[in-house]
């Protein structure tokens, strides 16, 4: 199977879509998730099924019931056919849960697949359809351990110290 220099910078562009898709989620940054998408895109999570503005304004709200969330793509499998591709990526989210009525501090972690119809669009790769299957989840009792070491705690938002280094 040989890949052509084309087809390789496809996969990588593809690649990198996943990962800002995983970090605008989790700094929150719905511009930065604006660009993963082409404006007509459409996205199936079971729960959420619609229009990519939807979609952003789903996430806007329903990001803020967990304190903090962490995505982290493993295996990415990219097969691209000239300016369309098909890319599945295993992803798994933890979810930190604040206590609530339904329970003290946990963590909800899910294995999610991103399976995505992928076109690229004046040189842009970008999600045109995305459908989000759950293979499994849990939640796990988060247990204190006391307070944070002096390191820099992570934000969900544009004042997370990894902006400032850009």
């Amino acid at each position: 199977m040989n890949k052509t220099v084309d087809e390789l910078l496809a996969e990588a562009a593809i690649r990198d879509v996943q990962i800002r898709y995983c970090r605008a989620v989790d700094r929150m940054d719905f511009d930065l998730l604006r660009t993963c998408f082409h404006a007509d895109a459409t996205a199936d999570y079971g729960f959420f099924k619609g229009g990519v503005e939807e979609f952003i304004a789903m996430a806007r709200g329903g990001l803020t019931a967990y304190t903090s969330t962490t995505h982290f793509t493993g295996n990415q499998l990219v097969e691209v056919h000239g300016d369309s591709a098909w890319a599945e990526h295993y992803t798994v989210a933890t979810h930190r849960c604040p206590a609530d009525a339904t329970g003290p501090v946990r963590d909800l972690v899910t294995t999610v697949r991103y399976v995505d119809r992928m076109e690229r669009r004046d040189g842009d790769w970008r999600i045109a359809q995305r459908l989000l299957i759950l293979d499994w989840w849990r939640t796990d009792p988060v247990t204190e351990i006391g307070s944070a070491p002096q390191v820099q705690l992570g934000k969900r938002d544009g004042v997370d110290a990894s902006y400032s280094l850009r």
